[in-house]
């Protein structure tokens, strides 16, 4: 059933809106699919903050049009799946990861930063590490040179306190 007008704007703007805020696009061919694997597929990705939509590629050529995903435009053809995320890895990943496991989803390409990545950009993006583990390596990172002379300062305190005693 197609959309008439009125409909179509309201398409165009609400992907607009999820356009000015993504951080990063990624597009996938999702032919073959059964019903219960898009259901899967778009469970993880709402779980992960990633919004998954199906639309007609003319109304997403619309919608991106004035954005930084305008790059890849002329890559919208076909049965696609757009995914939309803030953080800068999570689309890649959640798609990236039900690529693997499912190969009737097949990834077409997407843009991050105002680039247009291909398929090996989308998965070099998707295993990059999510922003909580970033931070947790980062805290590891800051603490070590502390623990370690934390450590070196107590053993010092112990031969001194064997010295006195001796």
């Amino acid at each position: 059933m197609s959309l008439n007008r009125s409909e179509k704007e309201a398409v165009v703007e609400e992907v607009t809106a999820l356009a000015a805020k993504a951080q990063t696009l990624v597009m996938a061919e999702y032919r073959g699919i059964k019903v219960a694997d898009m259901i899967k597929l778009r469970n993880e990705a709402r779980a992960k903050g990633v919004s998954l939509s199906v639309l007609k590629n003319t109304l997403a050529r619309r919608a991106v049009n004035d954005s930084a995903f305008a790059v890849v435009a002329d890559q919208m053809t076909g049965p696609l799946i757009y995914g939309f995320s803030v953080d800068a890895v999570a689309a890649a990943k959640v798609v990236a990861d039900f690529a693997k496991t499912n190969d009737k989803l097949v990834i077409r390409g997407g843009a991050f930063a105002g680039k247009a990545l291909d398929v090996a950009g989308v998965k070099q993006l998707a295993n990059i590490p999510s922003k909580d583990v970033l931070l947790a390596q980062l805290c590891g990172l800051l603490m070590s040179p502390m623990s370690r002379t934390a450590v070196v300062l107590g053993q010092v305190a112990a031969k001194k306190g064997e010295a006195a005693a001796a």
